[in-house]
């Protein structure tokens, strides 16, 4: 079985990536602020042009199944993705085939 671990920056960069395809614009317009709390889980804001979004653990994953298939070219309908606080690393994903 492959595994992969994907840093807080990639899921950031996951994330921007998900949140400029739905408002239409690049991804380096997007700010995101990762989050993680004891119920609600993990969690993120995304902030472009002075409007929040807010996403969930279930919208992460969304997003790093497409940063996955598209930045990775990997087939993510076939990964096992569970996201992890670390404490060194912060919010990591491991993934694996």
């Amino acid at each position: 079985m492959e595994k992969l671990t994907l840093l807080e920056q990639d899921i950031t960069n996951a994330l921007c990536l998900f949140h400029a395809r739905f408002k239409n614009v690049q991804p380096e317009t997007v700010e995101i602020e990762l989050m993680y709390d004891d119920v609600a889980g993990f969690s993120a804001e995304a902030y472009l042009n002075g409007q929040m979004d807010v996403y969930n653990t279930v919208n992460f994953i969304t997003a790093l199944r497409l940063y996955i298939d598209e930045q990775l070219g990997r087939d993510s309908m076939s990964a096992r993705i569970m996201l992890d606080l670390h404490d060194e690393e912060g919010i990591i994903a491991n993934i694996e085939w």
